[in-house]
């Protein structure tokens, strides 16, 4: 009997500890806690460390304090000028009434997919209302700003604060890049044609004023040459007179000399008649004939 008293004692000693640990939760810095009494808010815990909870009939659910991030999924959005554009934005927020969260949204998983459409209607709202050029412009950080007081307008009632928005990539989609890239390469391709034929124009020009140059040129130094040319069998002729007036047998001697020099040639064989006056001078010299 005493052994049995021993043994419910010691199991109500157990249950008793299990109780009183069950009675007392921490909460970390980076935490906010929610007590619940049957699943109904009873207490917010703001304050970091050990807090007392009545066993069995309480609960607590913990909540983070630091910012979170919100990473939605690229949006194509229409432009005011008709032009579309694919939106790659992120947004960063924190519960700041946890009490509010809990009652409208629960967790941290359920509240990131009721904000993921939540930031794409707001990114096609303000984006929509811009021009292409605008986005890409200076004024875009204005429009995160204006995103991001947009999507707290919508999740007043959560008990969180969208804390920033960030536009990683606002590009034109696939298909229209394709296409401007296919008009850019057109048009260089355009202007490349038109600077090769304004080149081949310049160079035929340079090189038909080259040609007439050449032409002038060659013209000009043919004229002088026949000039020169002429000039100098003028004093050839004048000179060869002056010698044939002072010396004529000579003069008749030294041209059959050239004339020997040559028709009688290396390897050269002549068949002429002993009489012919073309060999008078073989075998004699000038004046032989006196």
């Amino acid at each position: 009997m005493s052994r049995a008293i021993a043994v419910v004692a010691g199991l109500f000693a157990i249950l008793l500890l299990i109780t009183l640990l069950s009675s007392f939760y921490f909460v970390q810095q980076t935490e906010e806690a929610l007590v619940l009494q049957f699943g109904a808010p009873q207490a917010v815990i703001t304050e970091p460390g050990i807090h007392f909870k009545t066993p069995l009939t309480q609960s607590v659910t913990f909540f983070d304090k630091r910012v979170l991030l919100l990473d939605a999924l690229p949006e194509e959005v229409i432009a005011s000028d008709k032009k579309r554009m694919v939106v790659d934005a992120f947004a960063r927020w924190r519960i700041v009434d946890p009490l509010r969260f809990y009652q409208s949204l629960v967790d941290k998983d359920n509240a990131l997919t009721r904000l993921s459409p939540i930031l794409s209607s707001s990114v096609r709202r303000v984006l929509g209302a811009q021009t292409f050029a605008a986005v890409l412009s200076a004024k875009r950080a204005q429009l995160m700003l204006d995103i991001r007081d947009d999507m707290n307008q919508d999740v007043e009632g959560f008990g969180i604060k969208i804390v920033d928005v960030r536009i990683r990539h606002a590009d034109l989609p696939q298909a229209n890049s394709d296409a401007i890239y296919a008009r850019m390469q057109k048009e260089r391709e355009r202007e490349a044609a038109e600077y090769r034929a304004e080149g081949d124009e310049t160079a035929q020009r340079i090189r038909a004023r080259a040609d007439r140059e050449v032409t002038v040129l060659t013209a000009e130094a043919t004229r002088e040459s026949e000039i020169l040319r002429g000039e100098g069998d003028a004093e050839k002729t004048r000179i060869l007179g002056g010698a044939f007036n002072q010396d004529p047998e000579f003069f008749a001697f030294y041209r059959s000399m050239q004339a020997y020099q040559d028709a009688l040639g290396s390897g050269t064989t002549v068949v002429l008649s002993p009489d012919s006056d073309f060999l008078k001078y073989f075998g004699k010299g000038p004046g032989a004939g006196k």
